[in-house]
C-alpha cells in the first residue's frame, strides 16, 4: 500500500534516503503510465522494503522532470545513495523489471 510522505524538496528524498528509491515519472493522461502502475503494483511485494516507490507527476512537477530529463513518461529512474543507477523508459513486464532492479539491488528472494 502506498503512502504520502511530504519533503522539503525532490533532492531531500533522494539524498535522505536509506533504502533505495524508484521514482515514476508519469502523466495522468498517459495511457501507457496506467500500465505501468499496474505493474508496479505487481512488483511491489516482490520488493517489500527494499526499494521505497515515489511517483511524480510531471505536469504538476515540471522543473523536477526538466531536471531530471523526462522527455517521456512513463520513466523511471533508480536511485540509491542520492545517484541515479538506472532509467528505463516505456513499458516492462514485471519480471522484467524485476530482473533490472535485482541488477541494482539486493532484494530479497520471493
Amino acid at each position: 500500500m502506498a503512502h504520502k510522505q511530504q519533503f522539503k524538496s525532490f533532492d531531500d528524498m533522494i539524498q535522505g534516503s536509506e533504502t533505495p528509491i524508484l521514482v515514476d515519472f508519469y502523466a495522468t493522461w498517459c495511457g501507457p503510465c496506467q500500465v505501468m502502475a499496474q505493474v508496479l503494483e505487481q512488483v511491489k511485494p516482490q520488493v517489500g522494503d527494499a526499494i521505497s516507490f515515489v511517483k511524480v507527476d510531471t505536469e504538476k512537477y515540471p522543473n523536477i522532470a526538466a531536471r531530471w530529463g523526462i522527455y517521456a513518461v512513463p520513466t523511471l529512474i533508480l536511485f540509491k545513495d542520492g545517484k541515479p543507477v538506472d532509467r528505463i523508459e516505456g513499458l516492462l513486464h514485471p519480471r522484467a523489471l524485476l530482473e533490472r532492479l535485482r541488477a541494482q539491488v539486493n532484494l530479497p528472494v520471493a
